[in-house]
């Protein structure tokens, strides 16, 4: 039995960021994933202030149409 150990194998388990400091692949697969959800987070609340800006606007127009209609029916 030999004790040959490559340093492949700590490769897997530690990634150093720019500052320098360890970080255990899974923090660093967290910290993505969480990066990626407050992207995706922030896109979905940008695509529903259109939505509902939209639904507003010909909501807006329709009132303004009906008013229009109701005038001028007098």
């Amino acid at each position: 039995m030999t004790t040959y150990r490559s340093t492949t194998d700590e490769a897997m388990f530690t990634e150093v960021n720019p500052k320098g400091n360890p970080m255990l692949l899974e923090e660093n697969l967290a910290r993505s994933r969480m990066h990626d959800a407050e992207i995706f987070a922030q896109q979905h609340r940008l695509a529903h202030r259109l939505v509902v800006a939209r639904r507003w606007r010909r909501l807006a127009g329709w009132a303004q149409r009906r008013a229009a209609l109701k005038a001028h029916a007098i």
